[in-house]
């Protein structure tokens, strides 16, 4: 389901125009809260990228330049992140970077796991500082 969901988001990439295809997470118990939450905390731009639309539509889901970013709040936690897996820190908030797909990152926090995709001319580094800032408030 994961890879599937990575997919859409590139393919999206290759896309012109329109609204992206991003598969939207189920989350559950308290990541519910967190992740709607979530939503009213970010920001309109990102890294230069307009904020766009997704299908379907989903309070769980967000995309900036064409689907160049997405963000996806309450997915499950990450198959590949081990327990004695070091976490990059970004202003509060630790980053899991998948070793087999250096597009996609994972917040990890108490609430939810938010999965955040960067691609094209982006800074990951970047996206992930911007993107903490409102992660932190929903841990």
């Amino acid at each position: 389901m994961r890879a599937a969901a990575i997919l859409l988001v590139l393919l999206a990439l290759a896309g012109c125009g329109g609204t992206v295809q991003v598969d939207p997470p189920t989350p559950q118990g308290p990541a519910v809260a967190a992740c709607d939450k979530l939503a009213t905390l970010l920001p309109q731009n990102l890294d230069g990228a307009e904020r766009g639309t997704s299908t379907p539509e989903s309070p769980y889901v967000a995309v900036w330049g064409e689907g160049v970013i997405a963000l996806r709040c309450g997915v499950p936690r990450p198959a590949r992140m081990a327990p004695t897996d070091r976490l990059q820190e970004i202003d509060g908030v630790g980053w899991f970077a998948d070793p087999d797909k250096p597009a996609l990152f994972t917040a990890v926090t108490d609430a939810a796991y938010v999965e955040v995709t960067v691609g094209g001319e982006h800074v990951a580094g970047e996206v992930l500082a911007d993107l903490s800032k409102p992660i932190a408030q929903i841990s």
